[in-house]
């Protein structure tokens, strides 16, 4: 329980952003999903298409804080090479 005014703002802040953030993840690790159900599939069309997906919404979660940038670059990095031993 917040004692001061500023410590209840921040508060409710917090709980927001973390709403935010959550569903920011989430829409991340869906479409990993997405990726890798196209891998399993072996369709080459749909996993590029579900990985420039993913690439797009890293990189903006990478750049608002919401990721480490090197940790969005792993995950870029492995992707891709699964990706890449498709062809």
């Amino acid at each position: 329980m917040p004692n001061s005014l500023n410590a209840a703002k921040r508060h409710r802040q917090n709980l927001k952003a973390r709403a935010h953030n959550r569903t920011i993840r989430s829409t991340v690790r869906t479409s990993i999903r997405t990726f890798e159900a196209a891998v399993t599939a072996k369709d080459k069309p749909k996993a590029e298409a579900a990985y420039a997906q993913f690439v797009k919404l890293i990189d903006t979660a990478a750049g608002k804080g919401l990721y480490h940038k090197n940790m969005a670059a792993r995950k870029k990095s492995r992707l891709h090479k699964i990706l890449a031993a498709m062809a």
